[in-house]
This record gives C-alpha cells, structure tokens and sequence, in this order.
C-alpha cells in the first residue's frame, strides 16, 4: 500500500468517527453540564452553585426557577439549619416574616434521586404535595427522606438539584449558632442571608 493510500485510508476513518460521534444516540448519552440549568445563590457566607435537573424533577425545576426569576429567594434567610442533617432556605425574611407563595406543586420524589450529600430537595409540610417555595440542602445521606413504595409515611422529599460549587458554603452554614424563634427552631442568631439569586 502507498503512503498517500495509507493516508487517504486514514482520512476516511477519522472523518467516519467524526460522524459517528455526532449522532443522535451519542448526543444523548454526553449530557454537558451546561445542559441543565444552573443556579447561583449568592449568599452572606459565600456562593453556593446549584445544577437543577429537569429529566428528573420537571415540575419542581420549572417551580424552583419560577421563584429565582422573580425575585423571591433575594432577601431571604437560610432559616433552618441542623449539624449532619441539612440547611433549609427560601421562605423567610430576616425578622422571620414568611413570604406569601404561589400554589404547592406535586411531589416528585419517586424519580428515585437520593436525598444524599449535596442535593437539594423540596421542603414540604405533612402533606406530600404541599412544597411551594422553601428547599433544603443535604449536608450527608438522608436516606430515610427517599420515597419508598408502599410504606405509610415514606412519601419522600423530591430531590431536584445539587450542589457543584459551595459545599464549604454549605457545611459553614449549618454549623452555625442558632436559637428558637417563635414556633421555630434550629434558626441562625446572625442572619444568614440569600442577596440574590440568579441563573447563571
């Protein structure tokens, strides 16, 4: 075989393999993180970036971004933090004042995403389809906070997101000192504040 076979061979193989990384199937399977929406929490303690998934948790990413585009989250404090447990933001004022919400969304907690260190899930009340606003980080595994089919009172708390840049943000979060509020416990004595929220 000559050399410019040789080279006209290789060629076409390389141009081939160009092609066929292009595909459809391919393309689907290389998912860029710059796919998915990410969200930056510019808080008094640092940043915190959070990836939202939308394959996943549709109704709840298209609810979370909801309250980013508007504005709800800036002002508002991280008003519940537990050492090895999680961080919970998003309702509330520095003086405690809850913001008023839109409608409760349905619980997408079967999408079978673990509540594990680093994720970010929908707050709710008893009620599984009543989160509006209010999302929590998990600062380990909170396994026990998974769905699980056919167990009363395991209806779960829908992961939507996680963590990619500000987990030392996190961790210095929930160690701080916090004190009762009113009916509420576990609240931060200095105000740990969200400035702004915004999708990058």
């Amino acid at each position: 075989m000559t050399v410019k076979s040789v080279l006209r061979l290789m060629s076409a193989v390389l141009i081939t393999a160009g092609l066929s990384m292009t595909t459809p199937s391919n393309a689907a399977e290389s998912t860029t993180p710059g796919s998915k929406p990410v969200v930056v929490l510019e808080t008094t303690m640092g940043d915190i970036v959070v990836q939202l998934d939308p394959e996943r948790s549709p109704v709840t990413v298209a609810n979370f971004l909801k309250y980013v585009d508007s504005g709800h989250y800036d002002g508002t404090i991280f008003h519940r933090v537990i050492p090895r447990f999680m961080i919970q933001a998003g309702g509330f004022t520095p003086k405690m004042k809850e913001k008023p919400t839109g409608d409760p969304i349905v619980n997408e907690s079967k999408n079978r995403w673990h509540n594990e260190r680093g994720t970010v899930a929908m707050a709710r009340t008893n009620d599984p389809d009543s989160a509006t606003a209010q999302f929590f980080i998990n600062v380990k595994m909170n396994l026990p906070l998974d769905y699980r089919a056919g167990q009363a009172g395991y209806a779960g708390y829908a992961v939507f997101g996680e963590v990619i840049e500000g987990m030392a943000t996190v961790d210095a979060i929930v160690y701080q000192p916090t004190t009762t509020v009113g009916p509420h416990a576990d609240v931060p004595i200095e105000p740990i504040i969200i400035k702004h929220a915004r999708r990058r």
